[in-house]
């Protein structure tokens, strides 16, 4: 199937069956969504969402948070994956946010990356769901579900990964196909073992279709060698079923 094929399947799938796909993690603004996302770099979303309840009572503003030291934000933060840094992280994003940007979430990916802790693919989930942009941010469940299906070719970091998927995914789409992808990775297309079962993207999905027919291929050679011993075997009972009948009728038995 034609990559243009693999692109065309899959955004009419997803925007007829998902049109308007959301983020798990829990937030009521852009600055709660930007601390989410920093967060829930290697964490699950589960896990953030279990923390920031906390961590927003106590810093509800970035001045909140730029007041406070790497030390106390830790506390709130110590059951995530890099406490220490991401403490370190959020008290410097809150300075940036009061001292450069007055406060506000500054829109563009340039912007957005000038602030601690903010690497490309946390600039652009903000730049996709608070700013509308046609940003697509590449995590593992991104990279990996877009390798397996077919839409990226080759692509061996995520903004090589990001570059396809921008070239190819009509603009309008673009924002919420990282929201598709993600989704799909979490849930059925997981990285040890893909519900391929019940995956509704089978027909269209280049790992299926690789491994499909991988499978059918192994299995019809060990159905044949199968065969072939089996017959070999009946042959040879054969043989040894009629010498003992010559045997017996020499003997006169």
């Amino acid at each position: 199937m034609l990559k243009a094929d693999r692109y065309k399947h899959f955004v009419e799938y997803f925007s007829k069956n998902q049109p308007n796909p959301v983020t798990e993690l829990h937030y009521e603004n852009p600055f709660q969504l930007l601390v989410a996302v920093i967060l829930s770099a290697q964490c699950t979303d589960k896990r953030i969402n279990q923390v920031t309840p906390k961590l927003f009572e106590r810093f509800p503003t970035p001045e909140d948070l730029a007041a406070s030291t790497p030390e106390e934000v830790f506390t709130y933060i110590r059951s995530v994956s890099y406490p220490n840094n991401k403490a370190k992280h959020l008290v410097g994003m809150g300075k940036m946010l009061v001292d450069v940007f007055n406060s506000e979430i500054p829109q563009g990916v340039d912007n957005l990356q000038k602030m601690p802790g903010v690497g490309r693919k946390t600039a652009n989930v903000i730049a996709s769901v608070i700013f509308e942009e046609p940003a697509m941010a590449v995590d593992t469940h991104v990279f990996r579900v877009a390798n397996r299906i077919g839409l990226t070719n080759n692509a061996t970091t995520p903004l090589a990964v990001e570059k396809q998927l921008i070239k190819h995914i009509p603009k309008e789409y673009i924002a919420v196909a990282h929201h598709w992808l993600i989704l799909h990775g979490r849930y059925i297309c997981v990285a040890r073992s893909p519900k391929c079962d019940v995956c509704p993207l089978t027909w269209f999905c280049r790992y299926y279709e690789r491994n499909n027919t991988e499978s059918a291929l192994l299995k019809a050679e060990a159905a044949k060698v199968k065969k072939a011993k089996e017959a070999k075997k009946k042959t040879a009972l054969n043989k040894i079923s009629k010498e003992l009948k010559k045997r017996s009728v020499e003997e006169g038995l």
